[in-house]
């Protein structure tokens, strides 16, 4: 998903954008040779706890919901697990 299609989203579901926490989770996107394998790096449960600490809990319902959706985009689904780490998110094959 774009970062606008997260912000929308967000706006929809928890009433602000919190560009912030999008900026945060793909802030790895922009190197060379990684694109959507950015991913791995922060679009897991630890990922949303380092959201948690460094902009609250909304925060972390924002991360949450921006994980999930470029997670589909991949296959996965809400009965699937859920990564916890960078370790479980490569393991689960999202890498």
């Amino acid at each position: 998903m774009k970062r606008e299609e997260h912000e929308e989203e967000c706006r929809r579901t928890l009433g602000k954008p919190f560009s912030e926490v999008h900026a945060y989770l793909d802030q790895f996107a922009g190197q060379p040779g990684i694109g959507f394998r950015h991913r791995c790096k922060l679009h897991h449960e630890y990922g949303i706890e380092l959201v948690r600490k460094q902009f609250g809990d909304r925060a972390a319902e924002a991360a949450r919901l921006h994980i999930e959706s470029d997670l589909a985009q991949e296959g996965w689904a809400p009965i699937d697990p859920f990564p916890q780490n960078e370790e479980h998110y490569k393991k689960l094959g999202f890498f």
